[in-house]
């Protein structure tokens, strides 16, 4: 009887599939170069283990508490969850979608860049900054190895190209504008320009749309040092919304209580005048003291309506200030954390499993690379 089954080649089973038991068999007649790629692995992961610097993180969730002056309230709230209801907000709330805008200031990572912190290899507060600069904070094993390795190119072609040069910037020197609340730009260092994008990894805000909070977080090399940027970052960041929230009525306070200080000096003027007069003209009263007192009691009566007017402008200043003051309510506050946030066994499994990756990639590569020359040099010989 005729054998109408059809024979298939490992050529035709190699192009209608992957052959998995091959892969499989492939993997263990290579299972030597595979234990010895983990071997090394394993070897590099200890190292990178020991030798890595520990990371501690610390998360702060706030609410924003909108009051508007304009009894804008509901579209305060709309506006954070990202709903716009066609209600135009008062120009004293700040949205939070800008939160993380003024955490990514220029003035904001200075001042958290050279706030003094306590860390354990220093018997005194120090900054950020000065404790980068001063040579406490040492790179790892593994920094050495990536800069010199992946690194390298970076350092030569940093090495090769032009250094940027210290600013010097003497404002007001000349002009007669160098007062000291005179607006002027910002100079920032070289060195602090690199503190600046490291500070990028350091602090982040996160605005949450849905629930209506922010969750600032900051990560650290040491516990309190850590706990203590965070708790800095926080009140900074409070201030700074506070800032910009009762700017405008701040402005209005001031200008009032200038004002009413000018008129309570004329007051008190006018009202010293009349009392000189009254005790000259005690007894003996001539047409000339009248004219002058009724002069002088004229004026007064004047500085006096307004400066009771003032008064009144000065303590409704004050309420509209202490009423524009935001309230936030910390769901979650600064605390000192107890465990590191990177883990050693978790970067040694990382490791290992890499080089079982790598050992096995080898061992298959091994196997297909001589049917991916025949079916390079196959073309070749057709056309030849």
């Amino acid at each position: 009887m005729e054998n109408n089954e059809k024979i298939v080649t490992p050529v035709e089973q190699e192009e209608e599939g992957i052959d998995i038991m091959a892969i499989i068999r492939n993997l263990w007649d290579g299972r030597k170069t595979i234990l010895i790629t983990l071997g090394i692995f394993v070897v590099l992961g200890l190292v990178a283990a020991l030798t890595m610097k520990r990371a501690y993180t610390v998360q702060t969730v706030m609410v924003p508490q909108l009051n508007s002056r304009q009894n804008n309230s509901l579209g305060s709230l709309a506006a954070l969850m990202g709903i716009d209801l066609g209600v135009q907000a008062s120009t004293a709330d700040l949205s939070p979608l800008v939160y993380p805008e003024i955490v990514n200031s220029v003035p904001y990572r200075l001042e958290l860049m050279h706030t003094p912190l306590h860390y354990m290899k220093v018997d005194h507060p120090i900054s950020m900054f000065d404790y980068a600069l001063g040579g406490y904070d040492k790179p790892s094993i593994i920094s050495y190895v990536l800069k010199y390795t992946i690194g390298l190119p970076g350092l030569i072609i940093g090495s090769l190209s032009k250094k940027p040069e210290e600013i010097v910037y003497n404002a007001g020197e000349g002009d007669g504008s160098g007062g000291e609340n005179t607006p002027r730009p910002i100079v920032v260092t070289v060195n602090e320009q690199r503190m600046l994008d490291v500070f990028g990894r350091v602090v982040s805000l996160d605005v949450n749309k849905k629930e209506g909070y922010i969750t600032l977080m900051v990560h650290g090399t040491e516990p309190i040092q850590t706990a203590e940027l965070a708790w800095k970052a926080q009140q900074l960041l409070q201030d700074e919304l506070t800032r910009f929230r009762i700017e405008k009525s701040e402005s209005e306070l001031k200008y009032v209580q200038e004002r009413f200080n000018e008129i309570k000096k004329e007051n008190d003027y006018y009202q010293e005048q009349l009392a000189t007069i009254n005790d000259r003209s005690q007894g003996l009263a001539t047409t000339r003291d009248r004219i002058e007192r009724d002069r002088v009691q004229a004026k007064y009566n004047v500085s006096n309506a307004i400066y009771n007017e003032l008064a009144k402008q000065l303590e409704q200043a004050k309420m509209q200030v202490k009423k524009d003051t935001p309230v936030y309510a910390v769901i979650q506050p600064v605390t000192i954390p107890m465990k590191p946030s990177n883990s050693r066994a978790k970067t040694l499994i990382v490791w290992t499993f890499f080089g079982f990756v790598v050992g096995c990639g080898i061992v298959i590569g091994k196997g297909y690379w001589p049917k991916l020359k025949e079916k390079f040099k196959k073309p070749e010989e057709a056309a030849a």
